[in-house]
């Protein structure tokens, strides 16, 4: 299988919002991203863009590093957003049933290492790199063909 990578450096957080917003636009049932990075490099900036635009209300979108797991209702599908840092065994993210969520939702997952080898083979990885207070490196890999639907996003 083909392995595409690309790179992207935001300069600000409002960057990363409006990425994150026309990310959110291509994504679909199934679609799984793995969200890569130190704490504080962006992961959950970038998750609250994404589900904050596919919502039809305003809703506070916070980090699930406590819950794990939060689901949102969008118009078109359900999305997970999780949080694996607590994590201590691959089976833990199971048990929550995200193996169904991988096919019937769109899954955000931050710490996905905690996942060990349960991780989508057709999922977009997404690595942060902070390099000052504000700009970032963000760095996206896949293998499936379905993410060059990004690609349009990711050659500025």
């Amino acid at each position: 299988m083909t392995s595409y990578s690309r790179t992207l450096t935001l300069t600000s957080p409002q960057e990363t919002t409006a990425l994150a917003e026309q990310m959110a636009e291509r994504l679909d049932v199934g679609d799984v991203i793995l969200l890569e990075g130190p704490i504080g490099s962006g992961k959950s900036h970038l998750s609250r863009g994404i589900i904050q635009h596919l919502l039809e209300h305003t809703e506070d979108v916070p980090s699930p590093t406590f819950t794990i797991v939060q689901t949102y209702d969008a118009a078109e599908f359900t999305i997970w957003h999780c949080d694996f840092y607590r994590l201590s065994h691959p089976d833990e993210a199971l048990e929550l049933g995200l193996d169904e969520a991988f096919e019937d939702a769109v899954c955000l997952i931050e710490w996905p290492d905690r996942l060990g080898s349960d991780q989508p083979e057709n999922a977009l990885h997404i690595n942060f790199e902070q390099l000052s207070e504000d700009e970032r490196r963000l760095t996206f890999s896949y293998s499936d063909s379905k993410w060059q639907k990004l690609d349009g996003l990711l050659n500025g």
